[in-house]
Formats: structure tokens, C-alpha cells, sequence
């Protein structure tokens, strides 16, 4: 599958995430509301190991203190775990476990090669403290891979049986995690957050898993009665910039030129068609927004004959973001068409406590937790 790459995406996602029994369709619970703040009950137990599986923990030696750069909210720090990993094995599950969850807005485990587990070495070794800050991505050369993610809401997360991610020897992981420093009180607190593998051995080969992400645009002006030098879209790109660097600065405009032919038109709800480049299985998906978030849908070739909803959130809890199993693979063609469709509300600024008391802006995608994102994320198979 096609994936628009993104030089600055702080991909949740992002995210990222959990397994969950309710279905991709159903919305969030109503008694959570859909902007419920983060919140993190008692994870429940994993589930037993599945044949040729077993876990690996791995979490920082030491407690982190995250710093936010340039007169911003948010840190985005990068830190480099190693599995242990002599032969040829397969990612096939992942819980992660935020130690300090007021404080973790998300996080996302990379692989990376043995020569970029060097050059990884390297970064952190001229880094005071642990590990470096890696706005957006996992701050090595080449391409990684997207093999684990966790957001609010997330659990436990199992790969279809008979399937993983490959991890050759020598195998490390990058652990970026998002540190929202927007609550009161949230400076100089600490985190030594970790995560739980499930690891199952490589003699028997398993089919072998991809992440594939697909965002769009966001061109949310400032709300009726909303005014301030932010509320100038310039001024607003030129603000994520200085927070998060010139390749963050120009993320939106990427997605512009990608999405809708460098058409810049101002609203609620965007969308972005992207083209599928190869066959391939799709068997989970999750969609990423931040606080302003209101519904968030993925679709296959919408409007023609055939055409299916792969994804559809039509309220949107930040803190339900677990990435789920269809309730059954979809398999797609070269020359279909993958369409993300978020929907953003700006008047929730004055309802949430984190965003009451930043000042109003016209919001465009962005790393921090005051910007948003659209991000729709599928974990799929190569046919």
C-alpha cells in the first residue's frame, strides 16, 4: 500500500495502541464523553501466551524529566531499547506500559537495522540525559519501520495469529514518547515508562506485517468571536516552526501540495484520497486526532461500486484510541483509493482545561497536543 511519508509526523501515533473487543465502528462509551481528559484505569491481564510466543520487558534505566524546547508545551524524546534479539524473531504483540500517564500522550516503537542501532548509539551517547529529542520521527537516517504504538484507551495489542512484524538479528527498537507538559503541574515530573513484548521465534515464518499511515490536512480557522495573532493562518504555520523546526513548519503545506493540489480551503472537516500502489490485506486500523477532534473515518474507494468503510469513529474520545481488528481483512488492489475524512471543533478550546488558557489559533497539523493531527493508521500485509 501507498503511505504519504512525513517528514515532520509525529504519527501516532501516534500514536499507535491496544486490542479491544468493541467493534471499529462503535463510538466512545458516553459516560467517558468524548474529550474525557487522560485517564488510566488498571490494564487488565495479558492474555496467555499463544504457541512459540514468549514476552520480553524492556523499560528505561532511568526516570526521564521532560523539557519542553523552545517556549512550547510538548517534548518529543526518543530512547533506545534493544530486545535482545540474536536471531531472526517476529514482533507478534505489545503492551506498553506508561509509568506516569498524566504526563505520556502517546508513544511509538520503531525498528531499526543494526547500523542504524549504531548510528542510534551514537545520537544518544552525544546526548546529555537520556536518550535525544526527535521531533516526528525516530532521529536516525533511512527508513524505520512503525512496529508498535500506544495512545489513551489502548491495552494489550495482538497481531493476528499466524503473523508479526520481522525482527532480523540484532534487531533495536527506538521508544519515541510524547510528553505533554500542558497540565498544571506537569513540569519536573518524571517517567520511566516501558513496554511488554510479545516475541515468537523466526524458524517458523510468519506473515509478515506493515504499518501504513494516511494523513490529511488540517485548516481549522479560530472559532466565532475568536481573535489573536494566531488566528492568522501565516502566523500560525510560522508558530509550529519555532516550536518543533522548519520541517514541522512545513508539514501542512506537504499535505496541501498531496491532498488537494495545493488548495488551501478553510473548514471543519478535511479529507485526503491516496492511491494504493500495491495489493495487500488490511487487518486493523485506528485513527489519531488530538483534543479538538470530533469524528475521524477511513474509507476504500469511496463513491464508486464496491466501496467500503474500513474505519468509522463518528465521536471521537481522545482517550479511546486502541488500534482494533476488523471483523474481517479487507484486501485491497493497486489503483484503489484510501480516503481519511477527520472533523475538528475549534469551540472546544473553551471547554477543555489543558487549551483554556493558550491563546486562540488557526490550527494546522502540528506535533503538539494544542495542534491537531488526521491520521489514519492500518496495519496490513503485503499480498
Amino acid at each position: 500500500m501507498k503511505r504519504i511519508l512525513l517528514p515532520a509526523a509525529a504519527l501516532l501515533l501516534l500514536a499507535a495502541c491496544g486490542s479491544t473487543e468493541t467493534p471499529a465502528s462503535a463510538p466512545a462509551p458516553a459516560s467517558a464523553g468524548p474529550h474525557a481528559g487522560h485517564t488510566l484505569g488498571s490494564a487488565p491481564p495479558p492474555t496467555p501466551l499463544r504457541a512459540g510466543e514468549r514476552f520480553v520487558d524492556l523499560a528505561l534505566p532511568q526516570p526521564y524529566t521532560p523539557q519542553a524546547p523552545n517556549g512550547g508545551t510538548d517534548d518529543y524524546r526518543c530512547f533506545l531499547v534493544d530486545p535482545g534479539l540474536t536471531s531472526a524473531s517476529y514482533l507478534t504483540g505489545s503492551q506498553f506500559q506508561p509509568q506516569n500517564a498524566a504526563i505520556v500522550h502517546h508513544a511509538i516503537f520503531y525498528r531499526l537495522d543494526p547500523q542504524q542501532a549504531t548510528e542510534a548509539t551514537r545520537v544518544d551517547d552525544g546526548t546529555p540525559g537520556e536518550g535525544w529529542t526527535c521531533f516526528g520521527d525516530a532521529g536516525v537516517q533511512g527508513q524505520t519501520a512503525w512496529v508498535a504504538h500506544w495512545a489513551p484507551g489502548a491495552g494489550e495489542t495482538l497481531m493476528p495469529s499466524g503473523s508479526g512484524f520481522a525482527m532480523p538479528p540484532g534487531s533495536k527498537l527506538v521508544m519515541q514518547v510524547h510528553y505533554n507538559l500542558l497540565e498544571t503541574g506537569a513540569t519536573g515530573q518524571t517517567d520511566r515508562s516501558g513496554i511488554r513484548l510479545r516475541v515468537a521465534d523466526g524458524t517458523t515464518p510468519l506473515k509478515r506485517l506493515d504499518t501504513a499511515l494516511f494523513p490529511a490536512p488540517i485548516e481549522l480557522p479560530c472559532a466565532p468571536g475568536e481573535s489573536g495573532p494566531l488566528c492568522d493562518r501565516d502566523t500560525a504555520i510560522a508558530d509550529v516552526g519555532h516550536r518543533f523546526g522548519a520541517e514541522a513548519g512545513e508539514q501542512e503545506s506537504h499535505l496541501i501540495q498531496g491532498c488537494n493540489a495545493g488548495k488551501v480551503t478553510a473548514g471543519n472537516t478535511q479529507h485526503c484520497d491516496q492511491p494504493v500502489e500495491e495489493p495487500a490485506t488490511i487487518y486493523m486500523a485506528a485513527g489519531h486526532m488530538h483534543l479538538l477532534g470530533r469524528s475521524i473515518k477511513i474509507e476504500l474507494n469511496p463513491g464508486k461500486p464496491g466501496a467500503q468503510t474500513i474505519l468509522d469513529v463518528p465521536q471521537y474520545n481522545f482517550d479511546n484510541q486502541a488500534l482494533v481488528p476488523l471483523p474481517r481483512p479487507i484486501t485491497v488492489k493497486a489503483g484503489d483509493t484510501v480516503r481519511v475524512t477527520c472533523t475538528h471543533d475549534a469551540t472546544l478550546r473553551k471547554l477543555l482545561p489543558q487549551l483554556q488558557k493558550l491563546p486562540p489559533r488557526y490550527v494546522v497539523w502540528g506535533e503538539g497536543t494544542s495542534d491537531e493531527m488526521c491520521l489514519g493508521i492500518l496495519v496490513t500485509a503485503r499480498s
